[in-house]
């Protein structure tokens, strides 16, 4: 009786402890990718219950559990990857990472151009924070829902066969762009001191307005959205909040 009692007790601090939200992840795209999930490690050990990195063919869905504390985490699509040979970060033609299918912990935070989802999830009072991030460029629609009725972000728009030529691509085998890179990727600039890539005298938001960022508009125009540079906050629809307390689901789609 007393062995029993001790295991119900032990039972129920595990379950007050791993208090989780439901991620889903949906590939509507028409062939298959690679997503990837990155924590910043220096956001706290809070880490989701998925592989760093998995094939997902088309149709498919998968769903996993994410602490209610996470913190810095992203999640992005490979595309055209290959992990037969040379397994890294050039295992895909974008979004690769080290360690190849499954994405280092520590280093594997995706090569761009990639779309990212963002999130960090609500703690000590603050709201969750979530966007869909074009900051380093593009690779594939996405979008970003939830459960709780909160706002959606979002790229819905494949950015790559219409990019701007000096910013297009990586190209697939075919020679079709299969993304589409910021400016600041691109090396369109001054090395050090860039208002595309919001560095030297340009390393505020009063000082690298959206009006200085080369093909900003395409971007915003396109995924009004998604967090096109670096202080694209002022926009009003780059960065996303919901209430943690409704401790919201969140659902992923590519190619929505």
């Amino acid at each position: 009786m007393h062995a029993s009692l001790v295991g119900t007790v032990t039972l129920a601090v595990l379950a007050s402890s791993a208090a989780a939200r439901t991620f889903i992840v949906v590939n509507k795209c028409a062939y298959t990718i690679w997503p990837a999930i990155f924590t910043d490690p220096n956001a706290g050990d809070s880490k989701p219950d998925q592989t760093t990195g998995w094939q997902q063919d088309a149709g498919q869905t998968v769903t996993f559990n994410v602490p209610d504390d996470w913190q810095a985490g992203r999640i992005w699509g490979r595309r055209d990857c290959d992990f037969s040979t040379n397994p890294g970060p050039t295992s895909c033609v974008d979004g690769g990472c080290n360690g190849g299918l499954v994405c280092d912990p520590t280093t594997g935070g995706g090569v761009p151009p990639a779309t990212l989802a963002e999130f960090t999830l609500g703690i000590n009072g603050n709201p969750d924070n979530y966007d869909v991030s074009l900051v380093d460029g593009y690779n594939l629609p996405l979008r970003i829902d939830n459960n709780k009725g909160c706002p959606v972000a979002d790229c819905p728009v494949d950015l790559a066969p219409n990019c701007p030529a000096e910013i297009q691509g990586p190209f697939d085998a075919d020679g079709n762009p299969v993304g589409c890179k910021s400016a600041c990727l691109a090396g369109l600039g001054d090395p050090t001191n860039n208002a595309n890539c919001c560095t030297g005298t340009h390393n505020t938001p009063a000082t690298c307005p959206s009006s200085g960022v080369q093909y900003y508009d395409y971007f915003k125009q396109n995924c009004p959205n998604s967090y096109a540079y670096a202080y694209d906050e002022s926009s009003g629809t780059a960065l996303f909040t919901c209430d943690a307390a409704l401790a919201a689901d969140y659902t992923i789609t590519f190619c929505p």
